[in-house]
């Protein structure tokens, strides 16, 4: 029995560290930028930069939504959010030392997902999230009425959903978990 909770503990603690590993990764990010429209009426550092915000966001509300009743939903919540905490530490402190002042990424994190989560109970009868999280995610980026960086922010917030999706139904624990 102890040995079970173990595995079952291992393996909880290996799929939030998995969907860190997701969180923090680049390369998604690089591609959204390659094909953001040249006509985009909007300063690409900051895309750049909301789109890591927006994916790390987008993990820690996927877990939740894909994992539903299942027990294991709070403590790889609680794992993956532990896991962006250290990260945001770290984070904080070098470009704290780099721009000369103290910088709280976490406290970035926490403020830019109030907005979203703000923006999605003030839009329940949108037909998606998605369609809420674009034009917040391009109004973070300095121009809300852009069509490229909302369609930007959209891919990402979608994308980022699909692939904790399919992650999570592709594990093996004795519990079903099923994604809504």
């Amino acid at each position: 029995m102890m040995e079970k909770s173990i595995e079952a503990k291992s393996g909880i603690e290996r799929a939030a560290e998995d969907l860190f590993n997701f969180a923090v990764d680049r390369e998604d990010v690089k591609a959204l930028m390659a094909d953001l429209h040249e006509a985009a009426d909007i300063k690409r550092d900051t895309v750049e930069y909301e789109l890591h915000i927006l994916k790390i966001i987008s993990v820690g509300w996927a877990i939740p939504y894909c994992l539903g009743n299942a027990p294991q939903k709070d403590v790889i919540g609680a794992c993956y959010w532990q896991a962006v905490q250290n990260f945001s530490s770290s984070l904080s402190e070098t470009f704290g030392l780099v721009v000369g002042q103290p910088i709280d990424y976490f406290q970035i994190l926490k403020d830019r997902l109030e907005t979203y989560l703000n923006a999605l109970q003030e839009r329940p009868d949108a037909p998606e999230p998605a369609v809420v999280i674009g034009p917040e995610f391009a109004g973070a980026c300095g121009n809300r009425n852009d069509v490229f960086t909302v369609m930007t922010g959209s891919r990402m917030f979608l994308a980022t959903i699909a692939s904790v999706k399919t992650y999570l139904e592709s594990l093996n624990w004795n519990d079903n978990i099923v994604c809504h």
